[in-house]
This record gives structure tokens, C-alpha cells and sequence, in this order.
């Protein structure tokens, strides 16, 4: 399979450069900067990408280029800061912008290069053709490296694009990832086809018919536990495995008491009639529940959440081991993402907030781990789902956290509070489906305040309970920005909740975006 390293130097939009590639059927993998060049040479990569980043070259600790990187006789493309790095190593010189350049810019091609194909204008490249990129750059090369001629420039750089092709490395001050750099796209497939050679090898069903002869090869005959939480990744996890091992794998589905509205049985029986899932249905709520009284703080309940959970998890799997099965391996819905950022040149990321999930169980269980969905990004995990067969109102359904309702309702966690939650949150998902806005969003659910106001209903007065919508776009969750729904279907989810849901006499919208807030509002 063909291989594309990109090598990450702390730029917030590198998951873009693996994503593009991926999109045009190569695989590509994350690495940090600090890997080494021998690293990176056993991974047998066909190209190497060198991403953006925030840092000016040749600063205090700065992150460097390994010069065995260009030793590797393959194709190298420098992005932004990598291009800054691969002039300041080869022997050009850096400038500092007079002004940080930030946002569009009309690139002129200058020069012929293989990068530009497709994109000359009738008078060929070096003439007059242009393409709108985006900038985003503080410092700038103020001259090429020996060997390098300068392909491109915008009017307040010289140097917006230069390129060695004798020795095949290329490089652009802009980013061609951002869908901002209107031919971007063409840029790093011709980077990929026409520079490199790469045969395009990565597709869904490429990753399905592998995933599932590794996972015979190494479960041999032994059986695997998966923890299914009905959502679409443990979902895909589950129905991708029992493609490779049948009943071999035992999934565990716990009801914690904060599911939505009916969730657990839909889950169970649309699973079991579908799929055949060997299933075990682990009823908890009153333990959950029991364990939660009382107790506000939101890290808290995270905590007991996840230590309920493993508890429970732990006793329906050593169930299973007391029927004489040889249990081996655990399957977690591990993706890329995840990877990623337990792996940046900074290290891992700073802890927002806990998250629930059964990391823990592996060194208690003393089971092997098998995350066959740790390669993919979120979307390609709904590919291999439809590959898989698994229906739309499974692969589409919104991002549910792991605590549950618990981080949606604020503050104490009560069986009425609960029910009130469940009751407003149905009105939303009925209303944004029916009104076709369900798939055009990443997420909308309803969130309890844990307050009340003063209302007026049937000529009385009411202090009941606030209903707030959170409603966002956003294409991993890594930043997200709040949804300008229609006023007319705001207008009817309030109405309905306040006419419906007993004990609630005011909704309200939330228009913050993450950062600086978080999506949930626990």
C-alpha cells in the first residue's frame, strides 16, 4: 500500500494535509517532528510532507529539520513553515514580513513546474496564470537555496513558491490544504501523481478486506470483548469484527441510566436482529444512578461514570470467562484524531476535561488491545460503515459523550431531571430531522440549566426549569462554531418544549463556539 509521512510541525490545520491526501486515495500517516529521519525510513513512505506550523525558524527552540528526511530519495514538499525549513537548511536566507500575511492571496506562476499542471493559463505557466491561495505566515525566504528556481510569488512575496527538481523537493509559503487555496486540491495531487508516482491504493474497501484478514490473523482462535455503545464508532468496531470472527466476539452494551429517550433497547434489538451480534445487555441504570446522587461537580461524575463503568464492564466480561470461553483481546473504537494528538511534537494535549471511555480495562483485564478503527478520521469511519452495510440512522447519528445526559444535565442528577432532558432532547432530534437539518449539522442536543425562572402559563405564574439549545458546525470536533438555524424551526423546537415538556417555561440558544467554549457544557 502506498505511503505518504507528513510531518507535523505544530500546525492546527496538519490533520487537513492527511485528510486531502487520503481523499485522493493515498494513505497518509501523522508523525511528529521529533521523529527521526531512520524513523521515518523504516516506515517505507513513497513521499514526505513537511506541514505549517507556528514557530519562526531559527528562534529558541524552534522545531528543526532532520536533514535525513531529503536523504530518503524520495519526493518532499514543504508547506509554509516547512518551506522556511527546507530554505534555512539548504543554504537560502529567511526575512522577517514586514506584517504577518494572514488570509487570501493571488499567486502568480512564474515558472513552469509539475505542480501547476492542469492550472496554466492558455499562454502556459510562467506567463500570466494566478490562483487564489491562503497565506497564513509571519516570516517569508528572501532567497531560494542553491539549485532552487522560485515558481511563484503574489505581490507582496517574491518567493511564494520554489522547487529543486532535480533533486524532487518542492515547496509553497502557502497552505493548498485549506479549502481557501481554490486549486489547492489539484496542487497536492499533482504532487502525489505527477511528482511522486503514487499509485492510489487507499479506499474503504481496501481497509475493510484488510482490517478483517489481520484481525483473523492475529485473534487466531481466540475471542475478543468490544465495549458497544450504540454509537457510530463502536458500532463499526463491533460489526467489523464479527465479519472476521462470527460469535468469537462478545459485545457488551451497558444502560447507565443517562441513554436518550428509549435508546438502550433500540440499540440492543436493531443490533441483534441486523447484525446476529453475540450481545450481552447490562441493565445498570440504579447502580449508575445510586452512585450519582448528590453529586454536582462535573469531573466528578465523569469519574464515577468511569469507574462504574469498568466495574460493570468487568463483571459482565468475567461472566463470559466463567462460561469456559478463552478470552484475549479487548476492541476499543480508538481513532486517528486520538492518535494524533497523544503523538504531537508538544506532546499530549492539555486536559480540558475527562473523558469517559475504557482505556483503564486493558492492564485490569490483562487482554490485548484491538483498535482496527485507530487509522481512520470520522468521516472514514462512516465509509467503512456503509461498506459494511450499517443504514444511515446509524452512521449519521450525532456524537453522543460517554457520561450521557450526566454532562447535560447541569448540576444534580435526578430521575426527574433526567426524564425532563429526555423528553426536550426527542422535540429537538424530531424537529432538526424533520426539517432536513439533521445531516447538515455535527451535533444538536438539548442541555438542563440548573436553574428556574419565572414564567406565565394559563394566566398563572410558573418557576420552572430552562431548556438551553446547543446546535454547532464543526468537521471533527476539534473546533466547532454554533449553527445559524432557520428562525422558524428555533421558533418551533422552543414552542413545542415549553408546550410539551412539563416543567420547563423557557428556552433559550447557545451562539458560543469552541474554543473558547466546549461543545458540551460539562
Amino acid at each position: 500500500m502506498s505511503k505518504v509521512i507528513i510531518i507535523d510541525y505544530g500546525s492546527q490545520v496538519t490533520q487537513l494535509i492527511a485528510r486531502r491526501v487520503r481523499e485522493a486515495g493515498v494513505y497518509s500517516e501523522i508523525h511528529p517532528c521529533v521523529a527521526t529521519a531512520a524513523q521515518i525510513a523504516a516506515l517505507k513512505p513513497d513521499a514526505v510532507i513537511l506541514s505549517g506550523g507556528p514557530a519562526s525558524v531559527g528562534e529558541k527552540d524552534a522545531p528543526a529539520l532532520d536533514m535525513g528526511l531529503l536523504e530518503l530519495g524520495v519526493p518532499v514538499l514543504g508547506i509554509c513553515y516547512g518551506m522556511q525549513l527546507l530554505a534555512h537548511n539548504l543554504g537560502g536566507e529567511l526575512a522577517q514580513s514586514e506584517t504577518r500575511e494572514y488570509g487570501p492571496a493571488l499567486l502568480e506562476f512564474t515558472a513552469e513546474s509539475p505542480l501547476w499542471k492542469g492550472l496554466e493559463s492558455s499562454e502556459g505557466a510562467g506567463k500570466r496564470g494566478t490562483s487564489r491561495v491562503w497565506m497564513s505566515h509571519g516570516d517569508k525566504v528572501k532567497t531560494p537555496p542553491p539549485g532552487f528556481c522560485v515558481t511563484a510569488r503574489t505581490a507582496t512575496l517574491d518567493v511564494a513558491a520554489m522547487q529543486d527538481e532535480k533533486r524532487r523537493i518542492y515547496a509553497l509559503q502557502f497552505h493548498p490544504e485549506v479549502s481557501h487555496s481554490v486549486d489547492g486540491e489539484t496542487m497536492l495531487r499533482n504532487f502525489l501523481f505527477g511528482v511522486a508516482k503514487i499509485t492510489p491504493d487507499w479506499s474503504m474497501s481496501s481497509f475493510v478486506e484488510r482490517v478483517i484478514n489481520q484481525t483473523r490473523e492475529t485473534v487466531g482462535d481466540g475471542h475478543v470483548i468490544c465495549a458497544l455503545s450504540g454509537g457510530v464508532d463502536s458500532t463499526v468496531v463491533a460489526v467489523l469484527l464479527h465479519k472476521a470472527i462470527g460469535h468469537r466476539l462478545h459485545c457488551i452494551f451497558v444502560d447507565n441510566g443517562l441513554l436518550r429517550q428509549n435508546e438502550g433497547e433500540e440499540v440492543v434489538n436493531y443490533l441483534r436482529e441486523h447484525f446476529d451480534l453475540n450481545l450481552t445487555y447490562s441493565q445498570s441504570a440504579d447502580l449508575f444512578l445510586e452512585r450519582l446522587n448528590g453529586v454536582e461537580d462535573p469531573e466528578k461524575k465523569r469519574k464515577i461514570i468511569g469507574h462504574t463503568f469498568i466495574e460493570v464492564f468487568d463483571r459482565e466480561a468475567q461472566a463470559i470467562k466463567a462460561e469456559g470461553v478463552r478470552v484475549d483481546f479487548l476492541a476499543q473504537g480508538t481513532l486517528y484524531p486520538d492518535v494524533i494528538e497523544s503523538v504531537s511534537y508538544k506532546g499530549p494535549s492539555a486536559v480540558i476535561k475527562s473523558h469517559h471511555n475504557v482505556g483503564g480495562l486493558p492492564e485490569k483485564m490483562n487482554m490485548k488491545l484491538i483498535e482496527p478503527l485507530r487509522e481512520l478520521f470520522k468521516d472514514e469511519v462512516r465509509k467503512v460503515g456503509a461498506e459494511l452495510g450499517i443504514p444511515d440512522s446509524i452512521l449519521w447519528r450525532h456524537p453522543f459523550p460517554g457520561p450521557g445526559l450526566a454532562i447535560r444535565v447541569v448540576g444534580e442528577i435526578t430521575r426527574e431531571r433526567l426524564d425532563i432532558l429526555r423528553k426536550a432532547d426527542v422535540i429537538v432530534q424530531e424537529e432538526l430531522k424533520s426539517s432536513g437539518w439533521y445531516r447538515k449539522v455535527w451535533q444538536g442536543f438539548a442541555v438542563l440549566l440548573p436553574l428556574k425562572t419565572v414564567g406565565v402559563m394559563g394566566d398563572g405564574r410558573t418557576y420552572e426549569h430552562v431548556i438551553a439549545l446547543r446546535i454547532v458546525d464543526s468537521v471533527d470536533a476539534m473546533t466547532a462554531d454554533w449553527t445559524r438555524l432557520p428562525a422558524d424551526i428555533t421558533a418551533r423546537i422552543s414552542g413545542r418544549i415549553i408546550n410539551e415538556v412539563k416543567g420547563v417555561n423557557r428556552v433559550v440558544y447557545d451562539v458560543s463556539s469552541k474554543p473558547p467554549s466546549t461543545i458540551e457544557w460539562e
